[in-house]
C-alpha cells in the first residue's frame, strides 16, 4: 500500500461521510476511520460502527484499546467488514482516553503496545499499524518513540504514523495538546535514519502540500520519509487534496477543483439522502471547501443553515455552488472592467 499521503482518524470529523467527501479530491491517498474502541465494537452495533461505502478505498480502521484479546477480535471483525489497514491508536490523550487505558498514555507501556499489536497481526491479514506520539508527560522522547517502535518491530510490525510532538497529559486539555507540545521533526527523521527497514510517516502541524513534499524530501540528511499525515488542514482547506494525487503520486491526471469535487461526492449524497441521512451530516465536512474564493461566506452560511431544514437536498448544494459562481462571476467583470 502507498501511504505518501494519508488522512489523520479524527474524533467526530473523519466519519463516512467525510472520508468519501475527501474521495472524491483524491484517489490515492489512504483515509482513516474515526478511533473505535474495540470493547464498542465487541458489543455495539456493527453495522453503525463499521460501515462505510467501497468509494472510500483505501480506508484504514483505527482502534483503541489495551486488551490483546479484545483488539485482536475486534481486528477481525473490522477485516471481514473489507478494511485495509487495521490501526491502533497509541496517540490520542483525551481524559477519557487515559481512564480507558489506551491512547497516549500506552507510550508508557510499550511492552503492551507490542502484545495488543502481535495479537492483532496475528489475528488479521491486512497491514496492522501504529499511530502513535513521540512520549506523554516527562518522558525522554528520544528514549520513549524508540522504545514503543522497537517493541512493535520485534512482533512484525514495520508500519508507524509518528505524530511529532509529546502529549502532556497532566495539565493540558485534548485541544491543547494538538497545539501546545513544540514538534519535533528531526526526531522522526532520526528514527526513519536508524530505522530505516521501517515505513515511517510524520504527521503533526503540517499545513500545506508543499510542507509534505519537503518532509518527504531528502534535506540533506540522506532520509526520506515513506509518508505524511494531514489532518486539520485537510479538513479545514480540503480543496488542497485535489492537487495530492498529481503532486504526492505522480498522476498524469488533471487535478480536481472544488466544483469537480462536489459532482464527485453528489452520487454519493443522493444515495445517503435516499437512505434518510440528514443533508447536513455530509455537507458539514465540505465547509472550508471554497476557502480562500469569492463567495466563500455565502456558501458556508448557505451550507450551515440551509442544510438542517426538514427535507434539504440537494438543490441547497446547489444554491451554495451558485453562489461562489456568482461572486466569482462578479469579481472577474470588475476586473475587466478596470
Amino acid at each position: 500500500m502507498n501511504r505518501r499521503l494519508s488522512i489523520a482518524p479524527m474524533m467526530d470529523w473523519t466519519d463516512r461521510h467525510c472520508r468519501a467527501f475527501h474521495r472524491a479530491l483524491t484517489t490515492r491517498a489512504l483515509l482513516y476511520t474515526e478511533m473505535v474502541t474495540a470493547p464498542a465494537i465487541l458489543h455495539g452495533d456493527h453495522q453503525r460502527l463499521l460501515g462505510f461505502d467501497a468509494v472510500e478505498h483505501p480506508v484504514a480502521l483505527q482502534l483503541g484499546g489495551s486488551d490483546p484479546d479484545q483488539l485482536a477480535e475486534a481486528a477481525r471483525i473490522g477485516e471481514a467488514f473489507g478494511y485495509d489497514e487495521i490501526n491502533l491508536n497509541v496517540g490520542c490523550p483525551s481524559d477519557r482516553v487515559q481512564s480507558g487505558r489506551f491512547g497516549a498514555c500506552l507510550m508508557r507501556e510499550p511492552q503492551l503496545v507490542a502484545d495488543c499489536m502481535a495479537a492483532i497481526r496475528e489475528a488479521v491479514a491486512v497491514p496492522a499499524t501504529v499511530k502513535c506520539r513521540i512520549g506523554v508527560d516527562d518522558q525522554e522522547p528520544r528514549i520513549s518513540l524508540f522504545e514503543t517502535v522497537d517493541a512493535c518491530a520485534a512482533v512484525g510490525i514495520g508500519v508507524f504514523i509518528v505524530h511529532a510532538r509529546m502529549a502532556w497529559l497532566k495539565g493540558l486539555s485534548p485541544k491543547e495538546n494538538r497545539d501546545v507540545p513544540p514538534l519535533d521533526y528531526a526526531l522522526v527523521r532520526r528514527l526513519k535514519r536508524e530505522r530505516p527497514q521501517l515505513s515511517i510517516s510524520i504527521n503533526g502541524g503540517i499545513a500545506s502540500l508543499d510542507e509534505a513534499e519537503a518532509h518527504l524530501d531528502d534535506l540533506g540528511d540522506g532520509v526520506r520519509l515513506d509518508g505524511v499525515m494531514l489532518g486539520r488542514a485537510a479538513y479545514h482547506e480540503p480543496a488542497i487534496l485535489g492537487q495530492a494525487d498529481r503532486r504526492l503520486y505522480g498522476a498524469a491526471t488533471p487535478d480536481v477543483d472544488a466544483f469537480a469535487a462536489i459532482d464527485r461526492y453528489r452520487p454519493y449524497m443522493a444515495a445517503r439522502l435516499a437512505e434518510g441521512v440528514h443533508l447536513a451530516a455530509m455537507t458539514r465536512h465540505m465547509l472550508g471547501l471554497m476557502h480562500g474564493r469569492a463567495g466563500a461566506r455565502a456558501f458556508r452560511r448557505i451550507l450551515t443553515v440551509e442544510a438542517i431544514g426538514p427535507g434539504a437536498g440537494l438543490e441547497v448544494v446547489d444554491k451554495a455552488v451558485d453562489a461562489v459562481r456568482d461572486a466569482e462571476s462578479r469579481l472577474e467583470r470588475r476586473g475587466e472592467a478596470a
